[in-house]
């Protein structure tokens, strides 16, 4: 019946308040989160993210998503003297699910990129200006890489929740310039972390039947559901961000409940991570 009439079978269970998974309609899936050294050396033995500034694991359900920040020198742009820059980049490679093909990123995954572009630019997570070294000299250039291991939905949630939680464990090492030579100096042995302005959090809901509000939704779910809202709010409760890439209208009663309903689960998330980075402090 799931098979043939997977839409009937997903109302039966939204008729009780409840899904398939056993979950209510308010509920999120387990999330957990690694962050840092000890993730790299439990995790991944080799590849490109052990020689990342900062780095994170994050799970939501079976979707697994993994963020690496790596840091470089560069000149600040022309218009843009005194800050730096941060380029985040989302991949959704073929490994992760059937839905996606090995080549150039598709629609989802420049979609995806675009939304943390959003994110990182409305709620000013950092201030461009804190990566300048030197005004039109020299800046920090971010690239922040997340990848998808394992999809089965909600990849923005995922995605926005890894990107914060790696960037809280950057390390930068201490920069000078010389003003007789012009030539910066890199001091590896005195590293200091990066000033993180604002907390932003996504949460996404699953719109059925045009009115039915389900929150982390799976893939099987976004794939039934008449539209689809990711709210991302700060820590001051303030709306940052709201991604709706058409489908059902949303009343203001609706969104209105989204925004309620995202303003607790940052309270969950902020707890979360800073449970984690508490844990992995050197005593």
């Amino acid at each position: 019946f799931r098979t043939v009439e997977p839409l009937e079978y997903y109302r039966r269970f939204l008729k009780e308040n409840c899904r398939p998974d056993g979950r209510e309609l308010g509920e999120f899936r387990a999330t957990t989160v690694n962050i840092g050294k000890f993730f790299e050396q439990h995790f991944l033995s080799s590849g490109s993210i052990t020689t990342a500034d900062g780095s994170a694991l994050v799970k939501l359900g079976n979707t697994t998503v993994i963020c690496g920040v790596k840091a470089e020198l560069a000149a600040p742009s022309a218009d843009a003297a005194n800050k730096g820059y941060i380029v985040p980049n989302v991949e959704l490679p073929s490994l992760c699910s059937t839905r996606f093909r090995s080549g150039p990123p598709g629609e989802e995954a420049q979609a995806a990129s675009q939304f943390i572009a959003d994110v990182i630019e409305n709620s000013q997570i950092i201030a461009k200006e804190d990566l300048c070294i030197a005004n039109g000299k020299l800046a920090w250039v971010l690239y922040c890489d997340i990848i998808c291991l394992d999809y089965d939905g909600n990849i923005l949630d995922a995605s926005a929740f890894a990107l914060l939680a790696a960037l809280k464990n950057v390390q930068l090492p201490s920069v000078t310039i010389n003003e007789e030579t012009g030539l910066s100096k890199v001091n590896f042995k005195e590293e200091n972390p990066l000033i993180i302005r604002k907390h932003p959090v996504a949460t996404s809901f699953a719109i059925f039947d045009d009115t039915l509000l389900i929150v982390d939704p799976t893939a099987e779910e976004e794939d039934l559901a008449t539209g689809t809202v990711t709210v991302v709010t700060d820590d001051e409760g303030k709306l940052c961000s709201l991604h709706k890439p058409g489908g059902s209208p949303l009343t203001g009663a609706k969104l209105q409940d989204c925004i309620t309903r995202a303003i607790t689960r940052h309270k969950e998330v902020k707890k979360l991570i800073d449970k984690v980075i508490e844990s992995i402090r050197p005593k």
